[in-house]
């Protein structure tokens, strides 16, 4: 298995300048490879890192904001064989999928996916769902994921525990902190934290350095990667930000790059 960050950057001034790339990330897998929040420059970015858009099996959009779903219909087409075939699963926020105001995703793009999936809710903050990915020929693979429900001024936002190849990755996505963040997120492997900024700066719906150094005290993944920094983060030293956390916490933290690669079983990550 193995995570690509294809854009590690976040906010609304660093997606403008690029800073930091907004692709999103990609899990490679003999599962499944899911392409997770396809901001600006995901297509772009995945043939400049040689991971092939024809091969994705599903994309997950955590929520309708640009920066985490621009390049989604991209992605699609690619999934679809150019929009030619009937195939893949598009998971989305209910407002990327259902909102008439939005319209993120075209009605043409979503007939063309497989299976189209958002999570509901209804019994709290907290859905379980398996998902069957169509391999070649009569080849099925199986998945499954917890979906939880953040707090972002998009409401539909959620984050994910993905169980794959006995392997689980977290996501939290973008989120005010709230206490049972650590508790959701527990008994990752990896999980990955959207930490935009070092300190409070008076803007709500995302974490700041402290926070992270709270869920991860509370969830105790093998390895925290930091992920969606903004351009006050990028000042500060997403590694020196990361080295606090570690420290902090007693947990192994890094600061995601654009265009790396962790590979499951590296011994430097654990």
């Amino acid at each position: 298995m193995e995570i690509v960050f294809l854009g590690t950057g976040g906010g609304r001034i660093n997606l403008i300048k690029q800073v930091r790339w907004t692709g999103g990330f990609r899990i490679n897998s003999d599962v499944a490879n899911i392409h997770v929040d396809p901001g600006p420059g995901a297509l772009i970015r995945s043939l400049q890192l040689k991971q092939d858009p024809l091969k994705i099996d599903a994309l997950i959009v955590s929520h309708a904001h640009i920066d985490h779903c621009n390049d989604t219909n991209l992605m699609i087409e690619a999934m679809t064989g150019y929009a030619l075939k009937k195939k893949g699963l598009l998971i989305g926020s209910k407002n990327l999928l259902e909102d008439p105001n939005e319209r993120l995703v075209t009605a043409y793009h979503r007939e063309h996916c497989g299976e189209v999936f958002y999570p509901k809710f209804e019994n709290g903050n907290f859905e379980r769902k398996k998902f069957q990915i169509k391999k070649s020929g009569d080849k099925t693979s199986e998945f499954e994921i917890d979906f939880i429900k953040v707090k972002h001024d998009e409401k539909t936002t959620f984050g994910f525990k993905l169980y794959l190849e006995n392997k689980v990755i977290g996501y939290t996505s973008d989120t005010n902190y709230f206490p049972e963040l650590g508790e959701l997120f527990s008994s990752c492997d990896y999980l990955i934290i959207n930490v935009l900024k070092p300190q409070d700066d008076g803007i709500p719906d995302h974490l700041e350095t402290a926070h992270a150094i709270k869920i991860i005290s509370t969830a105790k993944p093998k390895l925290a990667i930091m992920n969606h920094m903004g351009i006050s983060m990028i000042r500060a030293s997403p590694a020196s930000q990361a080295r606090i956390i570690e420290e902090a916490t007693g947990v192994r933290t890094i600061a995601a790059k654009d265009g790396q690669s962790i590979k499951d079983g590296l011994n430097a990550y654990f």
